[in-house]
């Protein structure tokens, strides 16, 4: 397919799957959220070095820098803007297992999701906002869309903020109950992700199959760029091996499904940006565990030689 005909595809989703999509997201974000309790924030409070260094890795440098790529590479301004949309978002619900599979820092990690999940609610469709009016290539998309960060910062909160509280209560209230269920729950919500994205390819799939080519490269180098600011931001600033590992993940495996559900909300299934989005889901997790597997097998460096 032409690269520039792919800003002019938008996939075939109607108003009750877009309304499942989000009641989907919101299920996930629930499940993710009975793993946090109140002490993953208070964590960062006594601990904030680690959590706070991948968190500007995640929400100003990722986005920042994504820009810059997207005036390097110059792919098609859906594609574009669908990497500036990724880059801005939070990190994604499988990011704790690999730091676990990794040996990197659980804790870190945990405190970075429960967070960044807490500040996506502002910082994405500020960045969104900010980086795409940038772009000369994106700035038409989004004045086309006459996109609002609030209205964005409205549909984060309904599908981020409100089952993360409610997850949090959940784990509190009822902390015996959520010990049986939290793990089955989890796999559940991520089994009935994975069939609604099969379904959306499947309606899609000449679409999807016409324009693959065009956001496989973009999706490797943007995921290759996102794991190496996460772990040589937290090299720089001289973080415990384990740190790094947690920073790097956090930082390289994006919420790629909060991503979908804007694209479809706010910018009518736009083709480069949904598949964009779709691909990613699928990359990271690739990535991910080629990485968490890669650092299993290799020894955690001792406190000296960290020093050294």
């Amino acid at each position: 397919m032409d690269p520039a005909a792919v800003d002019q595809v938008r996939l075939n989703f109607n108003p009750q799957t877009l309304l499942a999509l989000n009641a989907v997201i919101g299920l996930m974000m629930f499940g993710m959220a009975l793993d946090l309790k109140l002490d993953d924030f208070k964590r960062i409070l006594r601990s904030p070095k680690a959590p706070a260094i991948g968190l500007a890795a995640q929400f100003i440098l990722l986005p920042a820098f994504t820009f810059v790529l997207t005036l390097i590479i110059e792919p098609a301004p859906s594609i574009a803007l669908g990497m500036i949309l990724i880059g801005s978002c939070p990190g994604g619900n499988l990011s704790n297992v690999m730091t676990y599979l990794a040996k990197g820092n659980a804790a870190v990690s945990v405190s970075m999701t429960a967070v960044s999940t807490a500040a996506a609610i502002f910082m994405t469709p500020l960045n969104v906002a900010l980086w795409g009016s940038l772009n000369p290539a994106t700035a038409p998309i989004l004045r086309e869309v006459s996109l609002n960060p609030l209205d964005v910062f409205s549909t984060i909160f309904v599908i981020l903020g409100i089952p993360l509280v409610l997850g949090i209560s959940v784990s509190r209230v009822w902390p015996a109950l959520v010990d049986r269920i939290r793990k089955p729950f989890k796999v559940f919500s991520v089994i009935v992700f994975m069939c609604f994205v099969a379904g959306a390819l499947a309606a899609n799939w000449h679409v999807f199959i016409a324009v693959i080519g065009l956001v496989v490269f973009a999706v490797f180098i943007h995921n290759a760029l996102a794991i190496s600011l996460g772990y040589g931001t937290a090299r720089l600033a001289r973080l415990p091996a384990r740190d790094m590992r947690a920073v790097a993940i956090e930082v390289g495996i994006q919420n790629s499904a909060l991503g979908l559900v804007l694209i479809f909300d706010f910018f009518d299934g736009l083709g480069g940006m949904a598949i964009i989005a779709g691909w990613w889901g699928i990359w990271h997790i690739i990535a991910g565990l080629t990485l968490a597997f890669f650092w299993s097998r290799r020894p955690l460096a001792q406190p000296a030689e960290e020093a050294a």
